[in-house]
């Protein structure tokens, strides 16, 4: 798959703001600055199609980047992040709740972590959330620039083991900062979409 054309389609905190019809959606889900919004970047070679914050949390809405007219990418907000106030943590729990139950268009949901620290409480959490939902398998390992390549190979195995990832799941290391692992991403998006 090569990206030629995304542009952010819709900004929603309730249903009935998201786009009205069925394309397939792929959604990207993290803890507050794992750095999706690069990623997201990166995949579609725009810059800034989604925005870069030096404030972790700074996301509260769902966004919908329409890409090559034909399926969505959809970045939701990051969780995890300890300034927010509690109403905030619940207000997105509800959010994303609403959007995993009601979007028929949903196909996966690719979840980011750290590559250099064991998944988080919630990183868990959200991923149990998931693979209740049907929507796990997919999970991106980021800033991978940040560990040397025998690092990556263990920390690798603790993010499976801390998952309860199965050997259908797959793991990918990226990095936005080098370039890596994202043309590998892109070919499993398309799989995804050609299931």
């Amino acid at each position: 798959m090569k990206i030629v054309k995304s542009e952010l389609d819709a900004i929603a905190v309730k249903p009935s703001q998201y786009p009205t019809d069925d394309l397939p959606e792929i959604a990207f889900a993290g803890r507050s600055n794992v750095g999706k919004s690069s990623l997201l970047n990166l995949l579609t070679g725009r810059r800034k199609l989604a925005k870069v914050s030096g404030n972790p949390g700074k996301t509260r809405t769902i966004n919908f980047y329409l890409i090559n007219d034909s399926f969505r990418i959809v970045d939701l907000p990051g969780y995890g992040y300890a300034r927010a106030s509690k109403s905030i943590t619940e207000d997105w729990g509800k959010m994303m709740e609403t959007y995993f139950q009601q979007r028929k268009g949903l196909r996966r949901v690719v979840q980011l972590v750290d590559i250099r620290h064991k998944p988080t409480a919630q990183d868990v959490q959200m991923y149990e959330y998931l693979q209740y939902y049907g929507l796990s398998g997919l999970v991106v390992a980021t800033k991978s620039d940040k560990v040397s390549r025998s690092e990556m190979q263990k920390n690798i195995a603790v993010i499976k083991k801390a998952l309860s990832l199965t050997a259908e799941d797959k793991v990918i290391a990226v990095s936005s900062l080098k370039k890596t692992g994202w043309e590998q991403l892109l070919l499993e998006l398309d799989r995804i979409l050609e299931e």
